[in-house]
């Protein structure tokens, strides 16, 4: 059986919708982007209960802030990597340095931008760690994968079919970049680097970020 992928858009960030046998959902949005989720799904005519597992890429509070809500209102079990659990307990939420100049920049303006945010707490069922996770157990032929680098708890998740939802592992979208490639901030550059050469060994052909347009994996690729 094929697999369906459905983008929801949120204010610079992307959720997605995986269904194949059945149903997960990749990150959690921003902290104001439950509508839109709930929308999203609607749209794709899928039903809430039919999400069976909700996987958290990373930390940051743009990919967490609406993770309770979202939680709540399909009743799927929730997976996240144990490094970052500390994330949705820190206030304001962390926000990591940048690798490049205009990341740098990006990140004291976002430090500024989230000095008053709290993310509502919310239940983890399932803690990853350094291991793959499959993922047939909720119908999807792949698994997610440990990545750090942007932060020490990025997870991917990663397609049998070559498709890869890879969080901030990589940036397609103004004004983080101007076109795909690495992340502009992060926790550690060489981590990230390795990560990628994990993705190209798990045969990765088309990358999913969290912020911009999929592209092909080629493009990373050239520039390790």
């Amino acid at each position: 059986m094929g697999v369906n992928i459905y983008p929801i858009h949120l204010m610079l960030e992307n959720v997605y919708i995986v269904q194949g046998e059945g149903v997960i959902l990749v990150d959690g949005g921003d902290p104001h982007g439950f509508k839109k989720v709930k929308l999203g799904i609607e749209k794709a005519r899928i039903k809430p209960q039919d999400i069976q597992l909700i996987i958290l890429t990373h930390g940051h509070w743009d990919h967490i802030g609406s993770a309770r809500e979202i939680k709540e209102w399909t009743g799927a079990r929730l997976m996240m990597h144990r490094d970052d659990l500390y994330m949705m307990h820190q206030a304001p939420p962390p926000q990591p340095a940048g690798f490049t100049a205009w990341g740098k920049i990006s990140s004291v303006a976002l430090k500024l931008a989230t000095s008053k945010m709290r993310i509502e707490p919310f239940e983890v069922d399932i803690v990853a760690g350094d291991e793959d996770i499959p993922l047939g157990a909720y119908g999807i032929a792949g698994r997610v994968v440990h990545t750090p680098g942007h932060s020490w708890g990025s997870v991917s998740v990663v397609l049998e079919s070559g498709e890869a939802f890879v969080g901030d592992l990589a940036m397609n979208m103004f004004p983080m970049r101007l076109s795909p490639g690495l992340p502009i901030f992060g926790d550690d550059m060489q981590a990230v680097r390795d990560s990628w050469r994990k993705l190209h060994e798990l045969g990765v052909r088309m990358v999913f970020p969290a912020h911009g347009k999929p592209f092909a994996a080629e493009v990373v690729y050239r520039k390790l």
